[in-house]
């Protein structure tokens, strides 16, 4: 059975049982079966199964994030937006999608060429529970688009989202088997990736479940999108917009109780302006509204779990034992549920452990960097690449930051966001392969080449 804590209270929700091996295999026979009819449906049969699934993401907004705040604590106000985004996404697809689908005529030396993207199959989706539904819009809406069938494990305190998803699928008049949500736990994963009826697999989590489902998928020679941890740098240079940089960077690391791979970690700030930065910033900070997850004013809830909680508060005391300083913040809340209040790290040791890793909680890192060659330097000295933040108004500067962090997204005087048309993903550890844009829609489809011969016109 799965059992989510609402970790605002610290009350058990309704337990939802995990499937057995006999409904795993029909899932997946059911899925090999929808893919048959489904690859072979029309564009406008597809892009109208998008609008009408977000007409009832959109129609059941409120159900949706309420479900979501009760299962990890995301704070209603985010939650709704998460829901919001999830429209946006499908309606995306669904407008732009099919011109990206369109095939590509090629001149050779010898005639005429084609590419075509086709389908393969059936998808499996191991998603995590720090955006319940937008995780997995990002790789649903292009696998319907695409032709493909979908299959979702989804993180065990988040199984109500994942069956709310399933319902908006369902309801929105989706063929049996084009979506399946599965019940299972991750000791099932690397078998369902090694049957013949799944094609690929896309995961969105830690770097250790990275590493197991890319072994997996090695082994069966099969093709994989890995969106994996980040410890994003947010750097401020002399030239930049404070209001700006403090705000975003406050939202960064409050946003979703800092569960977020790509809101920014560690802030690399130039001597110039660390002072200026470090008490505003701190501020900012102290002044976050904590409060009921359920009220459309509170900034900062509970984490998703305690033991989630508990984890970060040990990154916290690991720092301070290697000679960081904790500037305040960063202690367990006396109630019910998985309460921290925000804190900031100053001096960290940037050779120990805690500075190489992923804080995925609302505690920020804060270190002063000489010049633009030591804020690169510190950037990139981590394992990680999956986003980063740059504030300056120098354009050389900006081109800089640019070329030479190790990221596979840099937002310049904003903070990093993803957005359904531009490509998501990191580099090092981060992961590999694109989410989002036409870059996630290609990633699991057959890029055809066709020649043509004996006069053919390539489709003329």
């Amino acid at each position: 059975m799965f059992t989510s804590i609402n970790p605002a209270t610290g009350e058990q929700r309704e337990a939802i049982p995990e499937i057995d091996d006999e409904s795993v295999n029909f899932a997946l026979e059911r899925a090999q079966t929808a893919f048959r009819s489904w690859r072979d449906s029309d564009i406008a049969r597809r892009t109208e199964l998008l609008i009408a699934i977000a007409d009832r993401f959109e129609a059941n907004k409120r159900h949706l994030a309420e479900t979501c705040t009760a299962e990890m604590g995301k704070p209603i106000a985010q939650a709704i937006a998460e829901v919001e985004k999830c429209v946006a996404g499908f309606r995306y697809y669904a407008e732009q999608g099919p011109a990206h689908l369109e095939p590509v005529k090629i001149e050779t030396a010898s005639g005429k060429a084609m590419a075509r993207w086709l389908p393969q199959g059936p998808v499996l989706a191991i998603m995590p529970w720090n955006f319940p539904y937008w995780q997995v819009v990002r790789f649903l809406a292009p696998t319907i688009l695409a032709g493909n069938v979908g299959l979702l494990k989804h993180a065990s305190i988040t199984q109500g989202c994942a069956a709310l998803i399933q319902q908006m699928v369902s309801t929105a008049g989706a063929p049996d088997g084009v979506f399946q949500n599965l019940p299972i736990k991750s000791d099932k994963v690397s078998d369902i990736i090694a049957d013949d009826r799944v094609v690929a697999a896309t995961l969105t989590g830690s770097e250790g479940a990275g590493a197991k489902v890319a072994e997996a998928a090695g082994r069966a020679l099969k093709k994989v999108v890995l969106e994996l941890g980040g410890s994003d740098p947010l750097i401020v240079m002399p030239s930049a917009d404070m209001d700006a940089a403090v705000k975003n960077a406050v939202k960064a690391r409050v946003q979703n109780a800092g569960q977020s791979c790509i809101c920014a970690k560690r802030m690399i700030v130039h001597s110039d302006v660390y002072d200026e930065f470090l008490d505003r910033f701190a501020e900012g900070m102290k002044a976050v509204r904590i409060g009921d997850p359920m009220d459309e004013n509170t900034e900062l809830g509970p984490l998703s779990s305690i033991g989630q909680r508990d984890a970060v508060l040990e990154q916290v005391a690991r720092a301070k034992e290697a000679g960081a300083t904790l500037l305040f913040g960063a202690e367990k809340i006396d109630r019910e549920g998985a309460w921290m209040t925000p804190g900031v790290l100053t001096d960290v040791p940037r050779d120990r452990e805690t500075a190489q890793e992923e804080v995925f909680g609302p505690v920020a890192m804060v270190f002063r960097a000489t010049d633009i060659d030591d804020a690169i330097g510190i950037a990139n000295d981590v394992p990680y690449g999956l986003g980063s933040s740059v504030f300056t108004q120098d354009e050389a500067e900006i081109e800089r930051f640019v070329r030479d962090i190790e990221a596979g997204m840099t937002a310049v005087n904003a903070m990093l966001a993803s957005t359904p048309e531009a490509p998501f993903g990191g580099v090092k550890r981060s992961g590999h392969g694109r989410e989002l844009g036409p870059w996630g829609l290609h990633e699991f489809m057959n890029l055809k080449s066709v020649m043509y011969g004996g006069g053919q016109a390539g489709g003329d």
